[in-house]
């Protein structure tokens, strides 16, 4: 999955990617710094391939991956090309959902160009800007297919779904809480590129001594609220203190995670909530070449979660052999597991769970 981190300039975007991915993105105390966007790759943390590895002793362990991009800051006018915005807003078409990093601190010597922190009115820019530039598609979507249409009930039907939602848009509301109300509609919607219709996690930056009080913190309790009220989910982080977290390793990480009253690190939180944002699981495969984790949509079917390692798995799927990975563990090997009968064959309607340790078996 690819996650793109936007913003207004100077809330701590770049700052928070290099704790993440320890990639070395440019940081600096002003406006545009990062004009292409930055990526990184970072691994998804799980433990159940390191028991996994213990089991097997596989020659290599591969996790699953996130791609992360920093984005540029926008700013008021993004949507009419302020600030280089038409560029940024093309970034942003390009990920699957957005990480919207605000800043919940006060400091003086960081420039705000807003000229201080609100999280509220933050906000409300980034995603002001984000309708607008959905509108203004939405609307050329509409003035097409009722242009073309003459009857053709295909285009009357797009038309009048780029119509409605123009109309919401034109509220301020996210095309992500539009509901054409039918199947249909909601394949029209899917059709166009929207940036207000990604899925979206909001990320309270908080500075150090305001991240140890930060569930009565009022810049954060705000931005939970708006968060709330749009059905989004809601992180604190501190960037700065993420950085140093990326630095340390073992005991030593879990000493300082548990000072600040933390079990995992801000990537884990992250990682756990794009997961959820997005309907994902992983299943796992083991073996002695490989242990490794696959990621999936929630309620796919064996055939289609087999294609993931390789389309002739799919073309050609008999059956999946299959267990949960907590009674693989409880059974100690696999051998002991197809024993006691735990290990079940699974055909093409199966749905895939997470955790599900699978050998696929096919035939081309």
């Amino acid at each position: 999955m690819k996650l793109g981190i936007l913003g207004l300039p100077n809330v701590g975007k770049s700052t928070l990617f290099n704790a993440i991915t320890a990639a070395g993105a440019e940081s600096a105390n002003y406006p545009f710094c990062t004009i292409e966007p930055n990526m990184g790759v970072v691994q998804v943390p799980d433990e159940r391939l390191d028991r996994l590895a213990e089991m097997f002793s596989p020659k290599k362990v591969t996790p699953a991956a996130m791609e992360l991009a920093d984005i540029a800051g926008l700013v008021k006018g993004a949507s009419k090309g302020e600030g280089l915005g038409n560029k940024f807003l093309a970034h942003i078409r390009e990920v699957d959902a957005l990480l919207h990093v605000v800043r919940c601190f006060d400091d003086e010597n960081i420039v705000h160009v807003e000229s201080a922190p609100d999280p509220l009115r933050d906000v409300e820019i980034i995603n002001l800007e984000l309708c607008l530039a959905d509108l203004d598609l939405s609307q050329r979507r509409a003035d097409k297919a009722q242009k073309l249409a003459k009857g053709n009930k295909a285009l009357l039907a797009e038309a009048e779904v780029f119509t409605n939602l123009c109309r919401h848009l034109d509220q301020g509301k996210p095309a992500r809480s539009f509901d054409p109300e039918n199947d249909r509609g909601r394949e029209i919607l899917a059709s166009c590129p929207l940036l207000s219709a990604k899925p979206v996690l909001y990320c309270a930056n908080m500075g150090e001594d305001d991240f140890a009080h930060r569930e009565t913190h009022s810049y954060f309790l705000a931005l939970k609220s708006q968060a709330e009220a749009e059905g989004a989910a809601v992180f604190p982080i501190c960037a700065k203190l993420e950085g140093e977290i990326s630095e340390l390793s073992g005991e030593e990480k879990i000493e300082f995670l548990s000072e600040l009253g933390l079990e995992r690190s801000g990537l884990d939180r992250l990682i756990q909530l794009s997961y959820s944002l997005l309907g994902l699981i992983s299943f796992l495969t083991a073996g002695p070449p490989e242990v490794r984790a696959w990621t999936i949509p929630k309620g796919l079917r064996a055939p289609q979660a087999a294609g993931k390692i390789h389309t002739d798995f799919e073309r050609g799927f008999i059956r999946a052999e299959t267990i949960a990975f907590s009674e693989l563990m409880q059974a100690g090997s696999m051998a002991s597991a197809k024993e006691k009968g735990l290990v079940r064959s699974e055909g093409k309607e199966y749905i895939v769970q997470d955790g599900d340790v699978i050998l696929f078996r096919f035939n081309v």
